[in-house]
């Protein structure tokens, strides 16, 4: 993703670096050194964001990628789980944690200060949008009808995906606030927005599937 170009913790961070030994051949080149996982840059409470504006760690738009990171973390323990019982959307998962790299991406490129070509890195289109509700509507055709309100159940699979699915309504509401200000955007709030609803029926989907029962609401006698 393109918001990985600052303050990269990970193999790019070091990328075609070589050393070589004062003793050595200069025709041989040494191994590549590691990598280190820490930058130091982050020590004062401070981070960078794509188009390298310094903002404190609290500021919205990084309280918008730790819950599109948490978000993705979710959604790849519920793919676990998922992967398990054998279930075939797994593909669709794993294709949602892509996408939420370029969801990241994008929040990390504050559109009042990016230039037109941090635009056309990060920018994020309405494609995504529209192959979620088509994924939707193909899961919500195969499952009953919904007549009362079930509760986060249905075994390993569909309990995690409702996790997810909360994660997600999170992760919207941190998305929300950067698209009124014009920092993001609005296709990205729609992303999220239909995520979580494919995330609610892909969980009454694999509890079918795995014939689980959903729990449901039961009011508490008085």
């Amino acid at each position: 993703a393109a918001a990985a170009g600052r303050g990269l913790r990970g193999p790019l961070g070091m990328a075609g670096r070589r050393w070589r030994s004062g003793a050595g051949s200069p025709d041989r080149a040494a191994p590549e050194r590691a990598p280190r996982i820490y930058t130091r840059t982050g020590d004062s409470g401070f981070s960078s964001t794509f188009t390298g504006e310094r903002r404190p760690k609290g500021d919205r738009i990084f309280e918008a990628l730790g819950a599109t990171d948490e978000l993705s973390s979710a959604i790849g323990l519920a793919g676990e789980f998922s992967s398990e019982k054998g279930h075939t959307f797994v593909d669709q998962l794993h294709k949602v944690q892509c996408m939420l790299q370029d969801v990241g991406s994008n929040i990390a490129t504050p559109l009042s200060s990016a230039r037109e070509a941090h635009r056309k890195r990060t920018s994020f289109s309405e494609r995504p949008v529209l192959e979620l509700e088509q994924w939707i509507d193909n899961y919500s055709e195969q499952l009953p009808p919904l007549r009362t309100f079930i509760l986060p159940s249905g075994g390993r699979s569909s309990a995690a995906l409702h996790f997810s699915r909360a994660v997600c309504r999170r992760a919207e509401r941190c998305v929300v606030p950067l698209v009124q200000a014009g920092e993001a955007d609005p296709n990205v709030a729609k992303y999220l927005n239909r995520l979580s609803d494919y995330l609610f029926v892909l969980a009454r989907y694999a509890a079918m599937k795995e014939g689980k029962e959903e729990k449901i609401y039961i009011k508490p006698e008085p």
